[in-house]
């Protein structure tokens, strides 16, 4: 795929790439392949062997984990700009999550030879390192949330984070946030019941109004102030 300045343009809206040096953002564009996902299509699957380093173009994906009894757990939403796949990429492990299209996408992949390729220069080790720790950062973040907080809290940051694109972290946040009330409860590890009762009151409150396929957020200070 020839370069493209709009491409690179709409993939920087992720804080990450939109840090890389042009020369880099122009590899990773340019020496990768455009694929096309449609609405719950696989991309990889947990215990896949690592076959690249993928950016979301457009769409959105879920990266999620099933259990043996068909519990599933969504750990984050991702849309166009992020870049993921890169730890099974570095160390040979296979892919340790499910990312699956929630709705048609289309991604970048960037073939196993050239991410090692890339990885021989300290410019693109280094900015892999850093993608890394945001990434593990955001695991720590999601286990504190789990263990230290009260179920309402949880639910406010987490709503905190899709206004800024949950894995995403945009610099501004949107009030609209496309997300149903069955795909954040499994974000949470909770009952869909629990999840519906605590978002009517903290709509109740002032913080959020309830729609279709969507929740608005309404006051992001009221959001705030659930924090425990």
């Amino acid at each position: 795929m020839s370069f493209s300045a709009p491409l690179v343009e709409k993939m920087s809206g992720d804080l990450w790439f939109a840090s890389l040096p042009a020369v880099e953002q122009q590899g990773l564009v340019t020496r990768s392949t455009r694929i096309r996902i449609d609405s719950g299509e696989l991309l990889f699957r947990r215990g896949d062997p690592p076959n690249g380093f993928y950016g979301l173009v457009e769409g959105r994906l879920k990266v999620s984990n099933v259990r043996s009894d068909g519990k599933e757990g969504i750990l984050a939403i991702l849309e166009p700009g992020n870049w993921f796949g890169e730890m099974s990429m570095i160390t040979g492990w296979p892919y340790a999550y499910d990312v699956t299209a929630l709705e048609t996408s289309q991604v970048l992949k960037f073939s196993v030879d050239a991410f090692n390729a890339h990885m021989q220069t300290a410019v693109f080790a280094k900015a892999m390192a850093e993608l890394v720790s945001q990434h593990t950062g955001l695991l720590y973040e999601l286990l504190d949330d789990a263990t230290l907080h009260s179920t309402r809290t949880r639910i406010a940051r987490r709503l905190i984070r899709l206004a800024r694109g949950d894995a995403t972290r945009a610099a501004e946040s949107r009030s609209d946030i496309p997300v149903s009330q069955d795909t954040l409860a499994m974000m949470l590890g909770i009952s869909r019941q629990t999840l519906a009762v605590e978002l009517k009151a903290m709509a109740s409150q002032g913080a959020v109004a309830l729609h279709y396929g969507r929740i608005r957020i309404l006051s992001m200070d009221v959001l705030k102030s659930f924090d425990d």
